[in-house]
């Protein structure tokens, strides 16, 4: 079977950094480019980042595409240095990448890859969506010729980490995510319902220092940093593993069990980013009416699931 061609769009992060390295040792995936975005750092950041991060792989064949630096809506609320580090490196600060990004905005790479290959890309949002709304926006086409998209973001049925009701990725641009749920492709939602789920451990984390491989090296070298964020705001001794989970879902989807949702985005007041499933409900109310159910993932097997992440770069 062909591999999966995939447009990885990203704000590079610790946890993105484990998916982008995740899915380019995977045969099952083809990443035909890095699409960059605000959330975990500002844009720039962000595409600095991936342009080291395919250095860093020996894959500078891979186009990086610059994305927006601000919500729909706007304003960007601010990266998160206590959880990522200054540099979303976890405080590394790598030399700057020797290669640049391509010339076209990220929700033009976005159209004019979708439109090449019609029915053969998977869109794989692992930040704030709002790359993905410019490029509908831009094409609607799109959303005819995408194979799919599978996003890491959202929280169904689980609290929030950005807040009490959102999930990060969706705070950042609730606007942005209620076009992309709404836009009738087939969205499968891999959020906090079961990234929770999965912790990895102290002995599954030491895998990476262990390991010989040199993506695994550079994940051992951002680590503590991100341990430290999760041992003092969340009193573990390990860490959630977010942005690694969509691309275990694109590789095997038998780990996750899921449900199907149509899905609206809160846009105002305390509850801004929480995305609400119209769960069980078949009398849809005026504002689910018409929305297209989305592909949620309610549950997993953490343990198969943490050794398919882990067996790619031992």
């Amino acid at each position: 079977m062909a591999a999966r061609k995939i447009i990885i769009d990203t704000d590079p992060g610790i946890d993105d950094t484990m998916a982008i390295f995740f899915a380019l040792s995977s045969p099952e995936l083809d990443v035909v480019g890095l699409t960059t975005i605000f959330g975990n750092v500002h844009t720039d950041v962000a595409t600095a980042n991936a342009l080291r991060l395919l250095e860093i792989a020996g894959r500078t064949d891979i186009p990086v595409a610059k994305g927006t630096d601000q919500p729909l809506a706007g304003p960007f609320g601010g990266p998160v240095p206590y959880v990522h580090g200054e540099d979303g490196q976890g405080n590394l600060h790598l030399p700057p990448p020797n290669t640049q990004a391509v010339a076209e905005p990220a929700a033009q790479f976005i159209a004019e890859q979708v439109m090449t290959f019609p029915g053969e890309i998977t869109l794989v949002p692992i930040g704030p969506l709002t790359n993905i709304a410019l490029a509908l926006r831009l094409e609607p086409r799109i959303a005819d010729n995408v194979r799919e998209v599978v996003l890491m973001g959202g929280n169904a049925l689980a609290p929030g980490n950005a807040t009490p009701a959102a999930e990060a990725n969706i705070h950042n641009d609730p606007e942005a995510a209620d076009v992309v749920f709404g836009a009738g492709w087939e969205v499968t939602m891999v959020g906090l319902d079961v990234t929770h789920k999965i912790v990895m451990r102290p002995d599954h984390l030491a895998a990476y220092s262990t390991a010989s491989h040199p993506l695994a090296q550079h994940i051992a070298r951002m680590l503590p940093c991100y341990r430290n964020f999760y041992a003092d705001y969340h009193d573990l001794t390990g860490i959630f593993t977010h942005d690694p989970s969509a691309m275990a879902y694109l590789i095997d989807p038998t780990l996750f069990k899921t449900a199907q949702w149509p899905v609206r985005v809160e846009t105002q007041g305390v509850g801004r980013g929480k995305t609400w499933p119209a769960v069980n409900d078949k009398r849809l109310l005026p504002p689910w009416q018409n929305r297209p159910p989305l592909n949620i993932c309610v549950d997993v097997d953490v343990e198969r699931t943490i050794r398919l992440i882990l067996s790619r770069l031992g």
